[in-house]
């Protein structure tokens, strides 16, 4: 799955910009800018997905004519697992505005000696027979979620590709999905990989909790 990964944050470009800010203590306070900037992510995201997809040329009616333009061919689906990822989420949603949405509940359950185990609670989707995946969540720390999300999902049908999009990865993550997942049937999208996963499994330097950061902090069971 080696080739089929992109890391965005790579290239110069407003990206960067962006994913700078959200990673900024002295920015983060402002929760609507984080979700704005998650947003604009997303959409960033989306362009670039976009150019590997499948189109096909139509005739358009103008005022004055006839153009002959290709239009997108894909039908989609725009997955993402709750909550931090709503705002990425959008971000797509805006520009493959003609995509179906799916929703994933997806929580770690802790154990009194420290280790937890990801565990879906909820999901909802269209069927995803012939067409294209589109899996978001902003942080992907173990990769374990993400991959459990997507076994869920496959429930649903099976896609003819699965793009899965996170903005700040880490390296053990990344590795956990290419050793998991068919690099003919999906491919990955990162922002930017850190080195670092903690025993808890947070990312560094990360940015923290994306969905306290995006929605304010939830209280601890």
């Amino acid at each position: 799955m080696k080739k089929n990964i992109h890391i965005l944050g790579d290239e110069n470009s407003i990206f960067n910009e962006f994913l700078s800010e959200i990673r900024s203590r002295d920015v983060q306070i402002d929760s609507m800018r984080f979700r704005r900037n998650l947003e604009r992510l997303g959409e960033i995201f989306a362009y670039e997905i976009s150019k590997t997809m499948r189109y096909e040329k139509q005739d358009v009616v103008t005022p004055l004519g006839i153009a002959s333009m290709p239009r997108l061919a894909e039908k989609t689906v725009l997955a993402t697992i709750l909550r931090a990822g709503l705002p990425l989420h959008q971000g797509m949603l805006n520009y493959f505005d003609h995509g179906e949405s799916a929703f994933i509940s997806a929580f770690r359950k802790y154990y009194k000696d420290g280790t937890f185990e990801i565990q879906v609670d909820y999901m909802s989707s269209p069927e995803l027979d012939d067409k294209t995946l589109i899996l978001a969540d902003p942080m992907l720390a173990t990769g374990k979620s993400m991959l459990l999300g997507y076994e869920e999902l496959l429930t649903k049908g099976t896609p003819t590709h699965t793009h899965i999009v996170s903005v700040i990865a880490s390296r053990q993550g990344v590795e956990y999905l290419q050793r998991h997942l068919s690099p003919s049937k999906c491919t990955l999208w990162i922002g930017a990989v850190d080195e670092e996963l903690t025993a808890h499994s947070y990312i560094v330097p990360g940015l923290g909790d994306a969905g306290d950061l995006a929605y304010g902090n939830k209280t601890s069971d």
